[in-house]
């Protein structure tokens, strides 16, 4: 994760009554030493996905707080900060100063994520098209997080995942996709099951690829194998017949992908298009389910209920 959720700085504040300051007695500060090391021990035991660790590049005094350099998996960094008591950690640093630039500049150019949100066009049966890499962090947060949507809106919305990957030629093992080969094989194994089985059947595999696999696919083809595999049981999916038909049918079905994100303008994974226009709103459970259920013409009564709002896929994506 390159930029964990937000919705945990937010935490942060309030449990600290919106205040960096207290009234309570006194405690000792951490070295530098043993605020990397609880920094570490605590992104790993709760922000990371199983089986993914970071480490600490750099740690200074800043602002009276330890400011920390964390690298996260595939090279990727993020600026900390934690109070040098160590009880209150700030995982993601925002320059106000900056993000309201960034924001003006967008409403100028047109493009108002809000405005954009409310011009979902309407239909008797809502459409959703979610464009993401297999082993993109961003992507798999994003798949979870519609997973509920999937099963709330079944029968009722076409809920749909595409992939971001393209390939030359007909040998399915020279397809490119931003984490490696790997990943645009497994892209080819999950558009398999989506042409072999229902989409429920496609969604119970992926759910169980995100829980098992997505965080061990950089261990090794045979380690890898071993779970997809176990995953497609799970999933009753046949394995031979996605492998069959990875080999056979992959490279064609890796170009159809390719030539749908081409004409949607899609290249960063995550991306929602609902109804044709892309969602820029917020990645939980809920955000997902009222935008879909927008693009209704009359909604189902299932979008009366509401799903879980805290559980928030990190804002970033992968390109």
């Amino acid at each position: 994760m390159k930029k964990i959720l937000f919705l945990v700085l937010i935490l942060v504040f309030f449990s600290a009554g919106c205040s960096l300051t207290s009234k309570t007695k006194e405690t000792k500060a951490l070295t530098a030493e043993e605020a990397k090391v609880r920094v570490v021990d605590f992104i790993n035991k709760n922000l990371m996905q199983p089986g993914s660790e970071v480490s600490i590049k750099e740690i200074s005094e800043e602002n009276g707080m330890y400011k920390i350099i964390v690298n996260i998996s595939e090279g990727q960094e993020i600026t900390s900060y934690l109070t040098k008591d160590g009880k209150k950690f700030f995982p993601q640093v925002m320059d106000i100063d900056e993000v309201a630039a960034q924001n003006a500049q967008k409403k100028e150019a047109g493009d108002d994520s809000t405005a954009a949100n409310q011009e979902i066009p309407k239909q008797d049966k809502a459409t959703a098209e979610l464009f993401v890499m297999a082993f993109c962090p961003y992507g798999v947060q994003a798949e979870d997080a519609m997973l509920p949507v999937v099963d709330l809106l079944k029968g009722k919305a076409d809920i749909n995942i595409r992939f971001i990957a393209s390939i030359e030629g007909d040998d399915i093992n020279q397809v490119k996709s931003l984490h490696g080969a790997i990943e645009g094989i497994e892209d080819a194994r999950q558009l398999c099951v989506a042409k072999n089985y229902d989409n429920a059947t496609l969604w119970k595999y992926v759910s169980e690829i995100n829980k098992n696999c997505y965080s061990i696919y950089n261990q090794g083809d045979d380690v890898y194998k071993k779970c997809w595999e176990a995953a497609a049981k799970t999933a009753k999916v046949d394995v031979g017949k996605i492998t069959k038909c990875v080999s056979s049918e992959g490279p064609d079905l890796i170009r159809a992908e390719d030539a749908v994100a081409s004409a949607n303008g899609v290249s960063g994974s995550p991306t929602l298009i609902i109804n044709g226009v892309k969602y820029n709103g917020s990645r939980t459970a809920d955000g997902f389910k009222n935008a879909i259920c927008s693009g209704f013409t009359t909604p189902p009564a299932e979008c009366s209920e509401v799903l879980d709002t805290t559980a928030a896929a990190a804002s970033g994506g992968c390109e």
